[in-house]
């Protein structure tokens, strides 16, 4: 019997979360007996550990097709290398594609749920999370990344848990909570004839919508491809998101990140953005956004994550004045930037200054590790607002735990 690496456990969690993504109904508790399982057989036989995970995970016989497509994509060797198993033989299913197959063909069941459909954009966005843990550099600066490093961090990043906190509604749902459910007592006391129970009620929580702007001008140019990629993950990953894009203008690009593909979207998205790589005015671009969408998209108490190095060439009291306004009507307002990543770096620029006050957390994003630590941090937002004066949040930056007192 031998025992797991980290990597292997690590990368197993990962490939039940995209089976759970795609439609398949995979236990909460499978993984315990999916560990104990592989510890019985010889992972360098490819095809005992495909055929453990496939024993131990499928459930239903429709499920199957999507299972290869998504084990095939997952656990994809890296180029020119073969396991033990490749060299010996092949999947004699009909239909199916080789184990160690680079390309296998992607197409969802036919009888597939409406949930399936998206399938093969998810697998894909995966793919690069492969058997040999080839991953990209936690700490490597995005502005050093090559187009290969990007496609794999994009992979990472449709892995994490993206869930910027719950909200109490309005509406009630049955459940263990402070107050007592009239309809059903007295329906109850109808029936019996007397009251027995006391049943509860509780509030219905929704999730927090997420809101993103992005600054894609020419200061911002040697992270703009990556942090693009982040915003693609954020708007087809999470449930209600709407992005925007500025540098000098403020153009809503919602619809266009909606369901489609990295590759495909990303590209285009100069096409619709008239003021891209051109200066930064953060001040009116706010401005255009709290006159014109503000209504429309920050009900309901939204996130709003604001990326931006803070160069502006507006004036500094025009945006501290719609910084203030853009925090009152959010839940927490949050700003991501790359210089932050930087021991040396201090936001003294005018426009860092005005904009620090009324910012909740100011944090970098720099690198794999810094949107993991993001991941996490948004995953443990408290449920209320926390009250601080603005001179408290104008004296201090927050960077991966550290705390930066700012010259003012």
């Amino acid at each position: 019997m031998t025992s797991l690496s980290g990597n292997l456990l690590s990368n197993l969690l990962q490939f039940s979360r995209l089976l759970r993504r795609i439609g398949l109904d995979i236990p909460a508790d499978s993984m315990h007996g999916v560990a104990e399982g592989l510890t019985l057989i010889d992972l360098g036989h490819r095809s005992d550990f495909y055929h453990t995970l496939r024993t131990l995970l499928v459930r239903r016989p429709q499920d199957l097709v999507v299972f290869d497509q998504a084990f095939h994509l997952f656990w994809r060797p890296p180029p020119g290398t073969h396991t033990r198993h490749d060299r010996e033989t092949t999947d004699k299913r009909p239909g199916a594609s080789p184990p160690g197959a680079d390309k296998p063909s992607i197409s969802p069941a036919p009888d597939a749920d409406n949930e399936r459909d998206n399938a093969a954009l998810r697998l894909e966005q995966v793919a690069a999370l492969t058997y040999s843990a080839r991953h990209a550099s936690r700490t490597k600066d995005f502005a050093t990344f090559t187009d290969e490093e990007i496609a794999q961090a994009h992979a990472m990043l449709a892995t994490l848990t993206w869930t910027p906190g719950q909200r109490l509604t309005r509406r009630w749902q049955t459940g263990h909570g402070p107050a007592i459910d009239m309809r059903r007592t007295i329906r109850q006391s109808l029936r019996h004839g007397e009251i027995i129970s006391l049943p509860r009620r509780r509030r219905r929580l929704h999730t927090r919508p997420l809101i993103l702007l992005c600054d894609v001008s020419g200061s911002m140019e040697r992270y703009t491809r990556m942090l693009l990629h982040f915003v693609h993950t954020l708007a087809i990953g999470f449930g209600r998101v709407e992005t925007f894009l500025f540098s000098t203008r403020l153009t809503r690009v919602t619809r266009q990140l909606e369901r489609r593909g990295a590759d495909e979207v990303i590209p285009g998205l100069q096409r619709h953005v008239p003021d891209w790589s051109g200066g930064t005015r953060i001040g009116d671009a706010l401005r255009h956004f709290n006159i014109t969408w503000a209504r429309r998209v920050l009900e309901r108490g939204p996130v709003v994550l604001l990326i931006s190095d803070g160069w502006d060439r507006g004036d500094p009291k025009g945006l501290g004045t719609e910084m203030a306004r853009l925090h009152r009507s959010s839940y927490r307002l949050i700003w991501l930037n790359p210089l932050l990543g930087s021991p040396r770096y201090q936001p003294l620029t005018r426009g860092m200054q005005a904009a620090l006050p009324w910012i909740d957390d100011f944090l970098p994003v720099h690198n794999l590790a810094s949107l993991d630590a993001l991941a996490i941090h948004l995953n443990q937002l408290p449920a209320r607002r926390r009250s601080q004066p603005p001179e408290a949040a104008s004296r201090r930056a927050t960077h991966h735990g550290r705390t930066s007192h700012l010259h003012l």
